[in-house]
């Protein structure tokens, strides 16, 4: 350690992270002392990391984040994540924010203070290229004043901020390719509910725990679209068909719309969500290009809806991850299931299948038997099942029987690695 450059102790401490870590570290010797006050390029106080940091009173908290943070110089990340602790002075924070905007380039911040503090006031007009904000409010957006010009990177969690400042914040950020939104308390001005969002840069959007009339988004660039737990009345994209991933996971929408032009589409991932089949069938039908399908927990519309194996082999050439589940209801004992076999086509690209059911019984074992011949380069299987604590003795020897059945089935694919998950 003696040979070290302090250049080079000083990103081994950055890498630490943890103030508490950091501190610790820098008491060893008076290079290591050095390398943290010159050198020191990241720096985290996070009340989860130190237990301690919650039984300290707000004012000895606020004395040892100063003290500790005016011994940097040109710290480039700041992590200030301080849940379940009492409101800071608003004056101590602004102080820390203003000794350190010059130089960084990420921010986390999630702080309660009295009275609340604009932080694009603060950090507008920056390096900043990303910000991560949580339990904060958000007004009075002036997108000609409070620029974000090298902000790539939003993440709004628990934010109370109106629609109308949403947009304008996204306006302020010319650079902005990943906005996260997470369970934020949209203000509205009129009874309908309704979000509308414009970029030409975003290229990913994560929306969780929203729940609004209408939410519209205008963006020419997107590749990602992922909604989580969310309710929606309408979701509509406005793009220029650059959408490449698109995921939704317990998601209530009336109206789904991601665009005409879903050619370059590569992954769909639709879980926990009631869906019209032909409707999103017809959504999707153009991504030849699409390389990995997964429809696990679907409800159908029409209970008489089935998703066949042929539709998906020749709609999508290219598959080769293929996951899908079916609930087994009481009148499909004899095996008439959404996914069915019909056709002849092989999805000759798959080599990961995902199988999944909520019964584990014969016609599951006849439904793997069947995907298997369609799949003749498959190289993994996983299959997915739910076991209750308390069986019966019909459940116990339904499960002794598939699992002879399967062992039976895979001698004639020694090639396949096989995996159980099973809840």
């Amino acid at each position: 350690m003696d040979y070290l450059p302090v250049e080079v102790v000083g990103n081994i401490l950055s890498h630490l992270g943890a103030a508490r870590d950091v501190i610790v570290a820098s008491a060893t010797c008076r290079k290591w002392r050095e390398a943290c006050q010159k050198h020191l390029h990241t720096l985290s106080f996070n009340s989860h990391d130190w237990p301690l940091y919650r039984d300290l009173s707000t004012s000895r908290l606020e004395i040892l984040i100063t003290q500790t943070l005016f011994q940097t110089t040109r710290l480039q990340g700041l992590s200030i994540l301080m849940d379940d602790v009492d409101e800071f002075s608003a004056s101590t924070v602004v102080a820390w924010l203003m000794y350190t905007r010059e130089s960084l380039q990420w921010l986390f911040y999630n702080v309660r203070t009295n009275p609340n503090i604009n932080i694009l006031d603060i950090c507008g007009r920056q390096k900043l290229e990303m910000l991560v904000l949580a339990h904060n409010s958000v007004s009075g957006v002036e997108p000609n004043y409070q620029r974000f010009l090298c902000l790539k990177s939003l993440s709004l969690s628990y934010v109370s901020i109106s629609a109308l400042d949403l947009n304008l914040l996204l306006t302020a950020c010319p650079k902005i390719e990943i906005l996260a939104l997470v369970n934020p308390e949209i203000a509205m001005s009129d009874a309908q509910v309704t979000v509308e969002l414009n970029s030409t840069t975003l290229k990913s959007i994560y929306i969780e725990a929203i729940s609004l009339d209408k939410f519209i988004l205008e963006a020419d660039s997107l590749e990602n679209l992922h909604l989580k737990d969310c309710a929606l009345e309408l979701f509509e994209l406005v793009g220029k068909g650059t959408l490449k991933y698109f995921k939704i996971d317990d998601v209530s929408i009336i109206h789904l719309d991601v665009g005409e032009s879903v050619d370059n589409l590569e992954t769909v991932d639709v879980s926990n969500f009631t869906i019209n089949w032909s409707k999103f069938y017809q959504m999707i039908s153009k991504s030849s290009a699409m390389t990995s399908l997964r429809l696990w927990d679907v409800v159908f519309d029409e209970e008489d809806e089935i998703v066949d194996v042929e539709t998906i082999a020749l709609c999508f050439p290219q598959l080769n991850h293929l996951a899908v589940s079916y609930d087994l209801r009481d009148d499909l004992r004899e095996g008439i299931l959404h996914y069915g076999l019909q056709g002849l086509s092989l999805l000759e690209n798959v080599n990961v299948l995902e199988l999944g059911s909520t019964v584990i019984n014969d016609v599951f074992t006849q439904w793997v038997t069947g995907l298997l011949q369609r799949c003749p380069n498959l190289t993994k299987l996983v299959i997915h099942g739910v076991i209750s604590e308390t069986k019966t003795p019909e459940e116990c020897q339904m499960l002794a029987n598939f699992t002879s059945s399967i062992v039976q089935l895979m001698r004639r694919y020694l090639h396949v690695d096989i995996q159980f998950e099973f809840e």
